[in-house]
């Protein structure tokens, strides 16, 4: 059973806000994560856990998705994620990250390693709830 993990009410206005403005690449990403398309897990995007907001997560898989922008190559926006990151991953959250680049030149192989990061996840935890569309064949 996935792990409920508290957050900030004052978040939610500007995760709204987040969500309404998407980079170019969140939107590519998004529309292969949304309606359960991806093994059928559900994925938010904006989701606010603890005191952060992160691009994309799945509650069952407690996996974050981040797509970092140009504006992560600044030395303090770095040393911030990487702070956030760890702070999460304390709580048990797992992230994977791409660039923004990476997602628009890619998404094919982009959605490839995050599926084969869900299976995985999903060999390493047998107590994960799978979906029922999910294709038991995918962890032989």
């Amino acid at each position: 059973m996935a792990k409920i993990i508290p957050y900030n009410p004052k978040l939610k206005a500007l995760a709204r806000q987040l969500r309404k403005n998407m980079t170019f690449g969140e939107t590519l990403l998004w529309n292969e994560l949304k309606d359960d398309k991806l093994l059928g897990f559900d994925f938010d995007r904006q989701r606010c856990i603890d005191n952060y907001i992160v691009d994309f997560y799945c509650k069952e898989l407690m996996l974050a998705i981040e797509i970092d922008g140009n504006y992560h190559e600044n030395e303090d926006k770095l040393l911030k994620d990487s702070d956030r990151q760890q702070r999460l991953e304390e709580l048990g959250v797992r992230f994977i990250r791409f660039s923004e680049t990476e997602v628009k030149a890619d998404t094919f192989n982009v959605i490839r390693t995050i599926e084969t990061l869900i299976i995985n996840l999903i060999k390493e935890n047998p107590d994960i709830k799978l979906p029922l569309s999910f294709d038991l064949s995918l962890l032989e």
